[in-house]
């Protein structure tokens, strides 16, 4: 079985989660391909090397001394290097870097740094071959990664070298020129490697044991998610979801590739994992599979008699709120209404612009508008099979006295999606959490 095994920056921030890494990777032979962030905090008051290394590209343009940010990157490798008796040369690197900080350095470049410097460590650390993403991640001019050219040297890199560090979050352009993903890119570079080596699996590793029900700081000690599809995954990301990044999803599941989020700190943890589809449920496994919500929405409601044989209103509106980018986030069709659901950001300085520009274009019987709207999605594989569904949910929100403003589904039937207002948003999620796991936990 081949793995790759990406470790983030809060699983590389000194020696003691060194030793933990290597543990983790020894364990399983299967572990071929180590993908690793720059170092993270070590502590709530520390920092990340990234932040460091885009603060001293803050100082060199506005003319502030970085000596002290550097020589604090260079005793943080340093100490990790002298605790794990490592013997790569830190010194000559920095010492290149610093030379380059002189001149015009990219910024890119000098950010990679921090990956580029943990994977050298690491590589030693674990006595495998250093790969680095400058010679194996490309991209197009276009900011759009070269898959043909990077899976062939990934591809070659193992043949060559059996087992390797590979850095995250960055690659090449045509020109040679280093550019970085966007933040959180050291995730994709490992879905990537994952898809180009045809693993059978993808673990990324960092400081949670998977993906929780609900967000922990509304609800007390969610469960865990012990397996979800990529479709409840995107939904509960689209909804506000504290998740992996979507680019980082989309080389795996093209493929089919599992996706296992576990604990660095607790590597006994089964995590969550993520797979295409779910054929069989195992006993005890939820009917709801997470909960995620947003605030700050504003809907819409535009009247017109028949509005479903004629749904050029329709058309129109949108095309309205298009021109004054405006994301809509969801439409709801009644026989004589419907409801556009927008960021209030996005339209709070303009609305009655986009009101009135409506009533004199389109003529609607009449339009009203709702601000202070919630968003709240119930995500569950499930649900669409499961009689009464829909009816334990509503019901758990009408009993706590919750007005609903809005309904919507996904078109995949695997969401149920209510609008409340917004002072009724954690109350909501606990209602819904708290609502399906005791009925569940009774009936087990």
């Amino acid at each position: 079985m081949i793995k790759v095994a990406k470790f983030g920056g809060s699983s590389m921030a000194d020696a003691l989660h060194f030793r933990m890494v290597r543990s983790i990777v020894k364990d399983d032979p299967g572990r071929v391909c180590v993908v690793v962030s720059a170092c993270g905090k070590r502590n709530k008051q520390d920092n990340k090397i990234t932040d460091l290394l885009y603060l001293i590209q803050a100082h060199r343009q506005y003319g502030v001394s970085y000596d002290e940010i550097f020589n604090t990157i260079r005793e943080r490798y340093k100490d990790i290097a002298a605790e794990l008796r490592l013997k790569f040369d830190l010194d000559a690197e920095f010492d290149a870097i610093l030379e380059k900080l002189k001149g015009d350095i990219d910024v890119d470049y000098l950010v990679s740094r921090g990956e580029y410097l943990t994977a050298r460590l690491m590589a030693e650390y674990l006595r495998y071959a250093f790969v680095d993403a400058a010679d194996t991640v490309f991209f197009n001019y276009d900011g759009k990664v070269n898959m043909e050219k990077t899976t062939a040297a990934l591809s070659e890199a193992a043949r060559k070298y059996g087992r390797f560090v590979l850095p995250g979050f960055y690659g090449t352009l045509p020109n040679g020129r280093i550019r970085l993903f966007s933040r959180g890119g050291s995730d994709i570079t490992g879905a990537i490697a994952a898809n180009a080596l045809d693993a059978d699996c993808y673990e990324n590793w960092t400081d949670v044991s998977g993906i929780l029900m609900a967000d922990p700081r509304v609800v007390d000690n969610p469960r865990p998610i012990k397996r979800i599809t990529y479709e409840e995954l995107r939904e509960l990301s689209f909804m506000g979801a504290s998740v992996l990044h979507e680019e980082a999803v989309l080389p795996v599941k093209e493929k089919g590739i599992p996706l296992n989020i576990r604990n660095t700190i607790r590597p006994e943890d089964k995590g969550t994992l993520i797979l295409n589809s779910i054929d069989e449920e195992p006993e005890g496994d939820h009917l709801l599979t997470g909960i995620a919500g947003r605030k700050g929405f504003t809907v819409m409601t535009l009247y017109k008699k028949q509005i479903t044989t004629d749904t050029l209103i329709v058309r129109r509106t949108l095309e309205i709120l298009e021109a004054c980018h405006v994301e809509v986030q969801h439409i709801t069709l009644g026989v004589d209404s419907f409801n556009v659901v927008m960021p209030t950001a996005q339209v709070s300085d303009r609305i009655y612009d986009i009101v009135s520009e409506i009533r004199s274009t389109l003529s609607p019987d009449d339009v009203k508008i709702q601000d202070n709207i919630a968003l709240i999605a119930s995500v569950g594989r499930r649900m669409v099979s499961v009689p009464g569904s829909s009816a334990r949910l509503f019901g758990a929100l009408g009993a706590n006295n919750i007005n609903i403003r809005m309904i919507a589904q996904g078109s995949e039937e695997i969401s149920i999606i209510v609008g409340v207002e917004n002072r009724d948003f954690e109350r909501t999620i606990r209602t819904l959490y708290e609502g399906f796991m005791d009925k569940e936990e009774g009936n087990a």
